[in-house]
């Protein structure tokens, strides 16, 4: 059973977890510290213009300047440009100028030492639908749609009154409705849109315009499905807020809704805590006793798989085949929960046999069908390593909770003490060394400076000695590991301060010349939210009925039929159509009474399509769309029959054959395998 669980009882977080019984499926946290830009929507300033780069970087009003290529940029905030030139020709320099006001939205979040990644293209997400203001080129259907239910959409977006200047694209939970409750999404969103337009020419740059919804709503929009069974929140405010939500947008979903009253924390109800922590660790534990280690690069997210004590196996092969199988999905879960992002390469047990690294391949794609993250897959190099790319919905959790470490700057790995002591010896050397330097101060760690004052005393009094500039070397306790404060002492330096005694001695380290921002400084409430729009109420859903259930007879019918004789039961197709031919050969007798008749047989859409021009190759869209249907391929020249089974027809001469291509479509039907006739 599944649950999807609301945790706010500390106001400086909020978690929401998704379980399937006591497993932790999905997480998601909100820290109140650390605010989510990614969806907001803001009027921004254009401040530097680099052609080197075709971009633009633009002040909304955060720390960081934001990224804005050229490619992100739509036509309608071009200057001087004419739509007949093509954008390959276009520079940024031509149509953008500095100062220029642009309403953009965070496309990407800061990362490192990154500003965040903009775009003029605006999506509005709703329920079912996607919203694309001046945007007619984009729109769709979600890739995770497919088969006839994307023909079923595609068929209820042809009902919607869409404006011309706007696309949608249509999330997978618009699976299944119809197309008044597409309409209504579709009414929610345009009102939305024109709120924001008219607050965006209300204040001025740089300022918030909308802000994403929060968790609540985030993740009652986009994860809440028909397999989850159960919303629990042990929040007042929060079970409120999510009521709200829910009435105004799935009123059928408010009695999944129960607030959480049980003495007993809610996370720890369902065994959750430890599976959390877990996803903070390196290092996960696989049942079998192998072990995961998630490690973060740069560039990369590495993910080593190792078998530790798994002896699962009857032979290395079988071991390293159940431990990689095992490890995929795991890593799957992991994916969703950390939400890890970007590149990502795992480094599987060795396997020898090419079967054993297909079966790894497919459960892996298999795991991860559920993950709302787009997700590329390669396969299994010979060095056997798989690589994997997923995109970045959210920050990660060591991103959105982890600093990093002052003492090895995120290295995880501290210099010992005396190659330190050597370091900073030969750093006091180079001050030294500089011209008119009469004195050089140095505070450094304890142990460092204790190292340098005892072991390498006589190196220091040979540095003083040979340069004539005097050394200080004060023991910090503040500081650690390859922390140090160094200050170059002239002469007239000397003369100002005096004689000062060492343990008096105070550096001060130079301040950065960076501008420092402060959030509270810049941090304004959106223009635009979320809860002034007051949209109808939403169309209730389609009644689901059954057909077999409703036509289905009772027991003493079922009893009385089988005493008489009487089928006990009727197919379903027989009862809607009681005149279809139940025949082995369906086709076999449309061919004849065509033949008969003289009249052109009746054929489907999709065969229609694929009907040679000329009565020549069956094309290969045939073969994807008739299935089963006996096709028939001919050699250049020879006219050899492919696929014909038993039932082809004997070689017939090369004029008979001649004569019949060049005859019509009406006289034989391309659906069938055999080129003579019916005897």
């Amino acid at each position: 059973m599944k649950r999807m669980l609301f945790n706010a009882t500390h106001p400086e977080e909020l978690r929401v977890a998704i379980v399937d019984g006591q497993k932790l499926l999905d997480l998601d946290i909100e820290s109140a510290v650390r605010t989510q830009r990614k969806g907001n929507i803001y009027k921004g300033v254009v401040t530097r213009i680099e052609p080197s780069l075709e971009a633009a970087f633009v002040d909304y009003g955060a720390e960081r300047q934001g990224f804005l290529p050229l490619k992100e940029i739509s036509r309608a905030f071009f200057r001087n440009f004419s739509p007949a030139t093509p954008m390959a020709q276009v520079r940024i320099k031509d149509v953008i100028e500095e100062g220029q006001e642009l309403l953009v939205q965070v496309e990407k979040e800061e990362r490192g030492s990154k500003g965040a990644a903009l775009t003029t293209f605006i999506s509005l997400a709703g329920r079912y639908l996607v919203l694309m203001p001046h945007n007619p080129k984009g729109g769709g259907i979600s890739r995770r749609i497919a088969g006839d239910e994307r023909s079923e959409l595609r068929d209820a977006l042809a009902d919607l009154a869409v404006p011309t200047e706007h696309s949608l694209i249509v999330r997978t939970a618009g699976i299944g409705k119809s197309s008044e409750e597409l309409q209504w999404d579709l009414d929610f969103l345009m009102q939305l849109w024109k709120a924001i337009e008219s607050a965006s020419t209300e204040a001025q740059s740089p300022f918030l315009v909308y802000q994403e919804s929060n968790l609540i709503v985030r993740t009652l929009r986009d994860y809440l499905k028909s397999d989850i069974q159960e919303i629990l929140i042990d929040e007042v405010d929060i079970f409120e807020r999510a009521s709200r939500f829910m009435n105004q947008v799935m009123p059928h979903n408010l009695v999944k809704l129960k607030h959480y009253q049980d003495s007993v924390p809610l996370f720890s109800r369902f065994q959750v805590e430890h599976q959390i922590e877990n996803a903070f660790s390196r290092t996960v534990k696989l049942t079998s006793g192998g072990a995961l280690v998630i490690d973060h690069t740069e560039a990369l997210i590495s993910v080593d798989v190792n078998s530790a004590k798994a002896t699962k196996g009857s032979d290395i092969e079988e071991t390293a085949l159940q431990t990689n199988l095992e490890a995929a999905d795991e890593l799957a879960r992991q994916m969703r929960i950390r939400d890890l992002g970007g590149l990502i390469v795992i480094d599987l047990i060795d396997m020898t046999s090419s079967r054993n690294k297909n079966t790894v391949e497919n459960r892996l794609v298999e795991a991860v069908k559920n993950d709302r993250a787009r997700i590329q897959l390669g396969s299994i190099s010979r060095f056997g390593l798989l690589e994997l790319s997923r995109q970045r919905l959210r920050s990660s959790i060591s991103e959105s909770n982890y600093s990093a470490c002052k003492l090895c700057d995120g290295t995880g790995s501290v210099r010992n003490v005396s190659s330190s002591a050597l370091s900073f010896l030969r750093i006091l050397e180079e001050e030294a060394i500089k011209e008119n330097t009469e004195a050089v101060f140095a505070e450094l760690p304890v142990d460092i400076a204790t190292y340098l004052l005892n072991e390498k005393r006589h190196e220091v009094n040979l540095l003083e000695a040979r340069l004539g500039s005097r050394v200080v070397l004060i023991p910090t306790p503040q500081l650690q590991g390859s922390q140090s404060n160094i200050q170059r002492l002239r002469s007239e330096d000397i003369d100002a301060s005096g004689d000062l005694p060492s343990h008096t001695i105070r550096i001060t380290p130079a301040e950065s010349s960076e501008v420092q921002y402060t959030v509270a400084s810049r941090t304004r409430r959106a223009a635009v939210n979320i809860d002034q729009i007051d949209p109808s109420p939403p169309p209730p859903p389609p009644p689901q009925t059954l057909a077999q259930d409703v036509d289905k007879p009772g027991l003493l019918a079922r009893l009385w039929r089988s005493i008489a004789g009487f089928p006990t039961s009727v197919e379903p197709a027989a009862r809607k159509n009681p005149k279809q031919s139940t025949s082995a050969h369906p086709n076999r007798s449309r061919r004849s009474s065509g033949r008969r008749s003289g009249s052109r047989p009746t054929v489907n859409r999709d065969q229609e399509r694929a009907r040679p021009a000329q009565g020549g190759e069956t094309s290969g869209q045939e073969k994807t769309d008739q299935g089963p249907t006996r096709r028939r391929s001919r050699s250049r020249g020879r006219g050899r029959q492919v696929r014909g089974g038993s039932d082809r027809s004997p070689r017939r001469p090369p004029s008979s054959r001649r004569s019949e291509r060049s005859t019509t479509h009406e006289s034989t039907p391309q659906t069938t395998g055999k080129t003579g006739t019916e005897g």
